[in-house]
């Protein structure tokens, strides 16, 4: 391959997997460019989890096995069967050297010669390809996984201009990868709050809006429990906002623990003192029952004053819930009421009969101070 047509390659391998938009994307985007610029047949890329002591493989592209997927979930291989992945690359890097690829051919290594592995020898032949080139991947210093292109039998084996490609291709996927971590990194942290690690507003938001329109759809259960965690401005005063934020922490833990009994339940921090629990699919009985243990592990923190707890449930007899707004204005209905009342259970919309006063505190909301305290997060009455 001449000059211009590998500069055109890496090119095409960098645009590739900057276009990406998920991991998995970044992932085929760089066994599929350095596929293709090795004219190989097959291309894999893999990951050292070091604390499994496994090479696991998340993409192959091309020419696949049957037994090959594309994204496989559970393909994995011990590490001590690539005793270079631990020793020969690890040796050559501590030493000051650089993590060059080589070539393996179904009769045994080749050029780069770091020593023989059977087993992907044994691999090459049992999947009927004739050599292959394995590039080891470093990322912030450290050993991150391998790219590996392989050609089919009766192609050329690739030589020593080959792997010396590959490691120019496996520095382009590195820097790839470290731009796709970075990007995800960015989105976990657009939509997670920073104190308490659990989702935030704008996360709840997205989420709920799909949730509701699969129940405008299917018909899927959607509930939403809101907490108010009282008591923390009287710990901030008293005991200082750090405090307070021990408090907040504590209380996002009993969250996320009491979330995880409903299956898929996003638990998160609206803001403030505020939280909530987003269920799609448990019967609201199941919402409502974990939003009562919510209350009762509350209660018992050492700070704080418990919580109050509004629930609203599409299963409940609320009327139609044809917007995110309205399921949003039920469970805060319910959360005022609850603290208005020093209830120590949640209180649950529509289940106080035709004339449900927190339904129609929610859809018909009084002008006034208490209608901005009700006035969500900033919605409209």
């Amino acid at each position: 391959m001449g000059e211009d047509r590998r500069l055109a390659a890496v090119v095409a391998l960098a645009q590739g997997m900057a276009a990406a938009h998920t991991p998995r994307e970044s992932w085929r985007a760089a066994a599929f460019g350095a596929c293709r610029a090795l004219a190989g047949a097959f291309a894999a890329l893999s990951v050292w989890e070091r604390d499994l002591g496994r090479l696991r493989v998340l993409a192959n592209v091309g020419d696949r096995a049957p037994d090959e997927d594309e994204f496989p979930e559970g393909e994995a291989y011990p590490v001590h069967q690539f005793p270079e992945i631990t020793e020969f690359l690890h040796e050559r890097w501590v030493a000051g050297g650089e993590p060059n690829a080589w070539v393996e051919t179904a009769r045994g290594p080749a050029a780069g010669r770091p020593g023989y592995c059977q087993q992907r020898v044994a691999a090459l032949r049992r999947r009927g390809r004739g050599s292959c080139v394995v590039a080891p991947i470093v990322l912030h210093g450290r050993a991150w996984g391998e790219l590996y292109v392989a050609r089919s039998t009766g192609a050329p084996v690739f030589g020593r201009a080959d792997a010396d490609f590959a490691t120019v291709l496996a520095a382009v996927v590195a820097a790839g990868l470290a731009q796709s971590e970075r990007l995800e990194e960015a989105r976990r942290l657009a939509f997670t709050d920073a104190l308490t690690g659990l989702a935030n507003r704008r996360a709840v938001d997205v989420r709920l809006e799909e949730a509701v329109e699969r129940h405008r759809a299917h018909g899927e259960t959607v509930s939403l429990a809101v907490c108010d965690l009282n008591g923390l401005k009287r710990v901030n005063d008293t005991q200082g906002h750090a405090v307070g934020d021990r408090l907040l922490e504590r209380f996002g833990s009993v969250l996320s623990l009491c979330g995880a009994m409903l299956p898929g339940a996003l638990a998160a921090r609206l803001g403030g003192d505020e939280f909530c629990l987003l269920a799609v699919g448990p019967p609201a009985d199941d919402v409502v029952k974990v939003a009562g243990e919510l209350c009762r592990r509350a209660a018992e923190l050492e700070l704080g004053e418990g919580v109050a707890c509004g629930v609203a449930s599409t299963d409940d007899p609320i009327g139609p819930v044809r917007s995110a707004r309205r399921l949003f204005r039920l469970a805060d209905a319910a959360q005022y009421r609850a603290k208005a009342v020093r209830a120590a259970r949640p209180v649950v919309a529509g289940r106080e009969g035709p004339d449900d006063p927190v339904v129609r505190l929610a859809d018909e909301p009084p002008r006034g101070p208490a209608a901005e305290r009700r006035s969500f997060r900033g919605l409209p009455n």
